[in-house]
């Protein structure tokens, strides 16, 4: 199962796209609320939502759904 971290803060509308479009294409989505965490509050304040895949920050912002296809695609044939 493809899993992603998806960092983000309440009332954040790009957010829930982000995490839906991400759940349509098969991710298992960790959210971590940067508001509950002063470090990533800091680091991310106005670039939520922020999408981490395989340890590496993909998105910040809107998630492009044609970056995010081809990057899936990647993925699993890694694992074929």
């Amino acid at each position: 199962m493809l899993r992603a971290v998806l960092y983000t803060r309440q009332g954040c509308h790009l957010c829930q796209e982000a995490k839906a479009l991400l759940a349509s294409r098969g991710f298992a989505v960790q959210e971590v609320d940067i508001d509950q965490h002063p470090e990533l509050q800091a680091r991310y304040d106005t670039c939520v939502p922020v999408v981490q895949i395989e340890g590496k920050e993909r998105f910040r912002g809107r998630v492009n759904p044609v970056l995010l296809d081809r990057l899936v695609l990647a993925l699993r044939k890694q694992d074929d």
